[in-house]
C-alpha cells in the first residue's frame, strides 16, 4: 500500500470517527493566530482569522477559551476543557459544545507550534440536563414552599424527604439528621396503625397525646414533641404499573391552634352574652358618635313594608314606604332598590350591602351617594323579623373612585400608546441599522471593487436616516416629558419667515417651484421663534419629500390673536381613510410608506400644542396636502407687504 493510499485511509477513519462521535476537529497556529477546521473527509476545510472564528461562538465563552490557548502556549497548562455556546442568530437554536484543547505539535525548542481543539456537540445532553434540572427544581420548590407539612417515605417506609414546614410542626431540630437516622413510618405514632403493604389513599384526623407514647421506638433526639396535638393529613401511595409500592407522599397540617381557637371562641361567645347587659350603658355614647360621624341607623320591616332611618339608637326619625324609597333613588338605581326590597321581603338571610345614588344633593350640588350595610335580625325561633344596619354618606368616596377609574383608564391608554411606540421605534431603527450592517459585511465577502462606492453611499444614506430617526425620538421624548422650555420674545416674523422656509426647502426636487408669500412688510409678534422655526422647517422639508413636481407654497397671517402658518404642496397627498391617523407616530399608508421619519407630524403637533396652539391638515390623494399651524400670540406692529417668489 502506498503512502498516499494509507493517508487516504487514515483521513477516512478520522472522518468516520468525527461523524459518528458528533465531533469536529480544529487547529490553532500561535504564530499566525489562525484557526482551521477539518472537514468531514479529514482534510483542511477553511482558515479563519481570530475575528472570523470569534463570530462562531458567544463572546464570553470565546474569551475563556482564548485564555486557555494562551496559557497552554505559555506552558502554564498542558490541556484544558471549556464549555462553549454557538453564536446563534435570532430565532435559531443555540448549540453547546465541550471543547478539549491540547498540544498537537511542538517546534524544535519544545514550544507549542500547533494546538488542537476537539469540539464535541453536547447540545442534546445539555438539554436533557436542563430539563431534568428544571423538573427537580420545580419539585423541590413545590415540596419546600408548600403551605402543608410534606413528608415522603420510600417503599420500605423510610423517611427520605421532609419540608421545613413539617420540621417546624414536629419540632425537628435538624432536617439532615432525621433523614440520616432513617426514621421509619411505623415509628410515627400518627401512622403506626397503617399496614405498609396494603396502604391506600387515605384522609386521617388524629388526636395524639405524646405523653402516652413512652416506647423507645417512638422516641428520637430529633423529635421533641410534648402535650396533645390535633392533626389532619392525606396519605397518597405511589405505585408502578405492576401495582408495586414505590413510595408514600403525606401532606398534613397541625390544627391544634385552630381547635384551641374554636374552644376560645365558644368561651368568648358566653362572655359576649353576659357583656350585652353592659351595652345599654353606652347607648348615649353611641348616639353621640352617630351624630358626629354622620352615620345613620336603618331598619327595614318586611311585614310592614316600612323603612326607618335614624341617627339615634333609640328613636326612629324617618319612616319611608317602599314606593318612596324607590323614588328617592336616581332613575338608574331605582331598579336596584326594588330588587333589594324584594330580597328582604323574601326574608333572605344574606347581608344586604349596596351603594345607592339618590336624588338628594349636598352643599356642593353633587348627587349624594349612600352606602347601606344591613344584616337580618332573628327572633328566638330563628326567623327573620327585620333588617338592621347602617347608612353612610359616601359621596366623596364615590367621586374619588370615579375620578380614579377615569385616570386609570387614561394611564392604561397612555401605556398602550407607549408600548406601541416602542415597538414601532425598535422596528424603524432596525431597518436602517440592518442596511448599514449588511453593506458593511459585503466588504468582507467577495465583491467587485466597482460596487464599493455604491456600498459606501448606501451606508451613508442609512446612517443619516438612523441619525435623523434617533434625533427625532430623543426630541419627542423631551416633548413627552415636557422638558422643552418655550420663551416668548418680540420678533419681526416678516423678516424671519423666509429664511425659516428656505432652510426646509433646500431638499426640494428639481422642477419643483417653491413660493414664500409675504402678506406683511413688518409683523412684530411675541413668539418662541426657535420652536416656531423648527415647525416651519419640518413642514417644508416634509412637503419637499412628498412632492415630485408642481409647487410648494408657504404663507402666514395674523388674525384675532393668532399667528397662522400655511404650507401647501402639490404632492401625492393622503388617502381620506388614513388622514385621521396622520398625526400618529410611525403612521403608514396602504403601501406601508411613512411621511418623513414617521415622527415629523407628531412632533409638530406636540410643539404647537405645548405653545398653546394647534395643527390641522387637509389632503386629497394625488392632488396635494395643506397643513395649517396656529400659534396664539400678541402683535405690536403690523404692516402689509408684497409676495416674493424664490
Amino acid at each position: 500500500m502506498s503512502i498516499a493510499e494509507e493517508s487516504t485511509m487514515q483521513r477516512n477513519r478520522l472522518a468516520l470517527i468525527l461523524k459518528t462521535g458528533r465531533l469536529r476537529l480544529w487547529f490553532f497556529h500561535p504564530a499566525t493566530r489562525q484557526y482551521f477546521y477539518l472537514s468531514e473527509d479529514g482534510t483542511e476545510e477553511k482558515k479563519y482569522t481570530p475575528a472570523e472564528f470569534g463570530q462562531l461562538f458567544e463572546r464570553d465563552d470565546l474569551d475563556v477559551m482564548r485564555q486557555y490557548l494562551f496559557d497552554i502556549c505559555d506552558g502554564k497548562l498542558e490541556t484544558a476543557e471549556v464549555m462553549m455556546r454557538s453564536n446563534a442568530a435570532a430565532g435559531e437554536q443555540q448549540s453547546h459544545y465541550q471543547v478539549s484543547i491540547s498540544v498537537a505539535q511542538r517546534d524544535e525548542e519544545g514550544r507549542p507550534s500547533t494546538l488542537m481543539g476537539i469540539q464535541h456537540d453536547v447540545t442534546d445532553v445539555w438539554k436533557r440536563e436542563q430539563k431534568a434540572s428544571e423538573m427537580l427544581l420545580r419539585y423541590q420548590t413545590i415540596f419546600n414552599t408548600s403551605q402543608m407539612d410534606m413528608l415522603f417515605y420510600d417503599k420500605d417506609g423510610v423517611l427520605t424527604d421532609i419540608n421545613e414546614r413539617a420540621c417546624s410542626a414536629f419540632n425537628v431540630k435538624s432536617r439532615k439528621q432525621v433523614l440520616r437516622d432513617k426514621f421509619l413510618l411505623e415509628n410515627n405514632p400518627m401512622y403506626n396503625q397503617l399496614p405498609l403493604d396494603k396502604i391506600e389513599n387515605t384522609l386521617t384526623s388524629s388526636i395524639i397525646d405524646f405523653k402516652d407514647f413512652q416506647d423507645a421506638k417512638y422516641k428520637t433526639d430529633e423529635f421533641q414533641l410534648k402535650g396533645k396535638m390535633y392533626y389532619e393529613s392525606a396519605i397518597n401511595p405511589i405505585r408502578n404499573e405492576q401495582g408495586e409500592l414505590e413510595g408514600i407522599y403525606m401532606a398534613g397540617r397541625n390544627i391544634s391552634e385552630m381547635v384551641e381557637s374554636f374552644h376560645h371562641q365558644q368561651e368568648g361567645s358566653h362572655r359576649l352574652l353576659k357583656a350585652n347587659q353592659a351595652i345599654e350603658e353606652y347607648v348615649s355614647n353611641i348616639n353621640y358618635a352617630l351624630r358626629v360621624s354622620g352615620v345613620m341607623l336603618v331598619n327595614y320591616y318586611p311585614k310592614a313594608y316600612t323603612f326607618e332611618i335614624s341617627n339615634n339608637a333609640t328613636h326612629s326619625q324617618l319612616h319611608l314606604s317602599q314606593l318612596r324609597c324607590i323614588r328617592l333613588a336616581t332613575p338608574p338605581y331605582r331598579r336596584t332598590v326594588n330588587c333589594l326590597l324584594n330580597r328582604m321581603d323574601h326574608l333572605t338571610r344574606r347581608p344586604v350591602v349596596q351603594a345607592i345614588e339618590t336624588e338628594f344633593r349636598d352643599k356642593q350640588g353633587r348627587q349624594m351617594w349612600f352606602l347601606f350595610n344591613m344584616v337580618p335580625m332573628l327572633d328566638a325561633d330563628d326567623n327573620v323579623v327585620r333588617y338592621f344596619g347602617m347608612c353612610r354618606n359616601v359621596t366623596g368616596m364615590v367621586e374619588t373612585e370615579q375620578r380614579l377609574a377615569v385616570e386609570s383608564q387614561k394611564a392604561q391608554e397612555t401605556e398602550l400608546l407607549k408600548q406601541a411606540f416602542l415597538t414601532n421605534m425598535s422596528y424603524e431603527i432596525r431597518t436602517p441599522l440592518n442596511s448599514v450592517v449588511g453593506f458593511a459585511e459585503l466588504f468582507n465577502s467577495e465583491h467587485d471593487e466597482a460596487d464599493e462606492p455604491l456600498f459606501v453611499e448606501e451606508i451613508k444614506r442609512s446612517t443619516n436616516t438612523l441619525l435623523l430617526l434617533v434625533n427625532d425620538v430623543l426630541f419627542l421624548s423631551r416633548l413627552d416629558a415636557r422638558m422643552e422650555e418655550y420663551k416668548k420674545e418680540e420678533t419681526d416674523f416678516a423678516l424671519a419667515f423666509e429664511s425659516m422656509c428656505q432652510v426646509g426647502m433646500t431638499t426640494a426636487k428639481p422642477g419643483v417651484k417653491t413660493v414664500v408669500a409675504h402678506p406683511y412688510n413688518s409683523l412684530v409678534v411675541d413668539i418662541d421663534v426657535e420652536h416656531v422655526g423648527k415647525i416651519i422647517q419640518r413642514l417644508c422639508a416634509l412637503s419637499c419629500s412628498q412632492t415630485e413636481q408642481g409647487t410648494i407654497t408657504a404663507s402666514y397671517g395674523y388674525r384675532r390673536g393668532e399667528l397662522t402658518i400655511s404650507i401647501e404642496d402639490t404632492g401625492g397627498g393622503i388617502d381620506s381613510e388614513l388622514l385621521p391617523h396622520a398625526f400618529e407616530r410611525f403612521s403608514r399608508d396602504r403601501q406601508g410608506n411613512m411621511c418623513g421619519t414617521g415622527l415629523d407630524l407628531p412632533i409638530v403637533r406636540l410643539m404647537a400644542q405645548q405653545m398653546g396652539g394647534n395643527v390641522d391638515i387637509q389632503s386629497d390623494l394625488g392632488k396635494g396636502t395643506t397643513i395649517w399651524v396656529s400659534i396664539p400670540c400678541s402683535c405690536t406692529v403690523m404692516e402689509k407687504q408684497r409676495e416674493t417668489v424664490s
